[in-house]
């Protein structure tokens, strides 16, 4: 039997919060791409942040449309140290999608090094 659970005021804080920290209830994660991440060479940290980009690290996307490079840039984050981009073959329909207002995050896959280039492959998902 299912049973309905009243609202109280400490749940619907927990569930209402604007800073992303509270629940979101009714959603998901939808995977999208397998993709190695590009420019993580000139990540200034990358050696002192590596042994934390473990299997399941979330890593944050944020939208970089003033980028020199490409206006479609899309970096990615371990807490504020940025690791490198989406590469930008494959960032033009997530990049329009985060414009409007769509949720995305990656998730770390594997890192390992290849001489003196951290390789750091992960799966893109959508929130929805």
């Amino acid at each position: 039997m299912k049973q309905i659970v009243p609202l109280s005021p400490g749940l619907l804080e927990l569930i209402s919060k604007g800073n992303g920290s509270g629940l979101m209830p009714f959603t998901r994660e939808i995977f999208l791409l397998d993709v190695v991440v590009a420019g993580t060479s000139y990540c200034t940290k990358i050696e002192e942040i590596a042994p934390l980009l473990l299997a399941d690290t979330i890593l944050t996307m944020l939208r970089d449309p003033k980028n020199e490079h490409d206006e479609h840039a899309i970096a990615l984050y371990l807490g504020d140290v940025r690791i490198g981009w989406i590469p930008q073959e494959l960032n033009l329909i997530i990049s329009r999608l985060m414009d409007a207002g769509k949720a995305f995050f990656c998730r770390v896959q594997k890192a390992e090094w290849k001489g003196k280039w951290l390789r750091v492959k992960v799966k893109i998902y959508m929130v929805e």
